[in-house]
């Protein structure tokens, strides 16, 4: 049948890229092994984006291992060996245990049933996605948008909603685009921010504090909130009439008082949220403990809470039941393919492979003659693109390496501080293909969205934020910083 015969289209295309690219003759001063990856790149995109988001990351990591520079050692150590892989694991494991407790629903229904989110049906919308914005600025935004997925899975329950009913779809992709904007915001608990930060000190000796960081990053990240809300407003368009069919008080009397186990397993779960939460706060206090927690990364804080979760009993049973929370707790088709991404994206940025070196020596050249507007836009869209086809940190690392210097050599022309911070900032808002970030194929994989879909309307986003950027970022990041 068709679908047959389209599955052995990809297949073909996708094959035809992997193993292909190598024998294909390379622009001048790129390797055999660059063009290689990058055939493994978009034969691997050619089937996340037709077939499926798991197997195909099975054979990217295989096709990694052909790379002549590559083991199946090193491979295996940057992708399942990686700790976000593990973070990804774990977190899962903790947020299962939640799951099955009555919190989450609680949550949710407190939010859905608050008195401003009663006004209307689209402020119960808006506040779904206020309060993920509002938590993503301090938390990760992978953390966020796992523990949201059971509350959204509840309220999903509760309207009745089909999986390809316009609010479940605008619920999802804003709980997806939400998580993206917060991370951009503020460098606490974010990791792309923090490394622009980190390539700016090295390159100049100078750092960038986090409130002039905030300054320019939080108007920037509430105003492409506010034009994601009315995307959905004037183009999604959900049918929000359910929203009303909502008896309020009955979801609050649905919801049965916390017992013990459940009181047992959020003290655990907030013990977790707290390590992750915590490093930046208790440093003047207690600087040893936050350099520790600092040191371990974001993988060590769910570790701790899936061990104490399974050592700890209430009522003759263990909290969670580890087997249980392996079968059906670990969406293991996205754990999977955020190791085969970390894995293509740490073989980009190869030293011995030169993919990046070769993208720099390729296009400083050329940016070198542009009017300041142009520079200012061409990195801004480059950071804003190539975030959401590619991985963040691959990003962060590659349009760093080429703009800081070219703006340090632009003699205060262009603001060299506002454009790293930009690209810092930028990489944060990754949410159009699957292999921009892993919450992208979280929410595919949830069901509550389609891939075609999410790229629709976080194109139009990414476009948003690209002139709001530009038009209002940079601006304040330069008066600021300085150049």
């Amino acid at each position: 049948g068709g679908l047959h015969m389209k599955r052995t289209i990809s297949i073909l295309a996708a094959l035809l890229c992997i193993i292909g690219f190598r024998f294909l003759p390379a622009p001048s001063g790129m390797t055999s092994s660059a063009m290689q990856v990058l055939g493994i790149f978009i034969g691997a995109l050619i089937l996340w984006l037709t077939l499926s988001i798991d197997w195909p990351s099975l054979l990217a990591l295989a096709a990694l291992v052909t790379v002549p520079e590559l083991t199946m050692g090193s491979v295996l150590a940057n992708s399942l060996g990686n700790s976000t892989v593990a973070f990804l694991l774990f977190t899962f494991m903790c947020t299962y245990a939640i799951s099955k407790t009555s919190f989450v629903k609680r949550c949710a229904i407190l939010f859905i049933s608050s008195r401003i989110a009663r006004r209307s049906p689209w402020c119960f919308l808006i506040l779904y996605c206020a309060s993920i914005l509002v938590i993503g600025l301090v938390m990760s935004p992978s953390v966020v948008f796992v523990i949201y997925l059971p509350i959204l899975r509840a309220i999903c329950e509760e309207l009745e909603l089909r999986q390809d009913d316009r609010l479940a779809n605008a619920l999802m992709l804003g709980q997806l685009f939400s998580s993206a904007i917060s991370c951009g915001m503020t460098p606490i608990a974010h990791v792309f921010p923090i490394m622009a930060i980190g390539f700016y000190q090295n390159a100049t000796g100078t750092s960038v504090s986090y409130i002039h960081y905030m300054a320019f990053a939080v108007p920037v990240g509430l105003l492409c909130f506010a034009a994601m809300l009315l995307l959905f407003r004037f183009v999604l368009r959900p049918d929000l009439s359910c929203v009303s069919r909502l008896d309020f008080d009955a979801l609050k009397r649905s919801v049965t008082p916390a017992d013990r186990r459940e009181k047992a397993t959020l003290i655990i779960f907030f013990l977790v949220v707290a390590m992750w939460v915590l490093p930046e706060f208790i440093e003047p206090i207690l600087p040893a403990v936050a350099s520790f927690l600092d040191t371990q990364g974001t993988a060590f804080p769910p570790l701790v809470g899936a061990v104490a979760l399974c050592l700890l009993s209430v009522g003759g049973a263990p909290l969670m039941n580890f087997k249980e929370a392996m079968r059906k707790g670990v969406e293991w088709g996205s754990v999977i393919m955020a190791g085969a991404t970390l894995a293509l994206g740490s073989a980009m940025t190869n030293a011995e492979i030169g993919l990046t070196d070769w993208l720099s020596g390729a296009i400083a050249p050329t940016l070198n003659g542009l009017p300041v507007w142009l520079l200012i836009l061409v990195f801004t869209v480059w950071a804003a693109v190539m975030t959401n086809v590619a991985s963040n940190m691959v990003t962060v690392t590659v349009v760093c390496a080429v703009a800081i210097p070219l703006c340090m050599a632009s003699g205060g022309a262009v603001s060299t501080p506002a454009i790293a911070m930009i690209i810092g900032m930028l990489a944060s808002y990754a949410f159009v293909t699957p292999p921009a970030h892993p919450n992208v194929p979280l929410a595919i994989g949830s069901g509550w969205t389609k891939t075609g879909q999410v790229i629709l309307y976080g194109t139009i986003l990414m476009v948003i934020s690209i002139v709001v950027t530009v038009a209002v970022g940079y601006p304040i990041a330069s008066a600021l910083m300085g150049a």
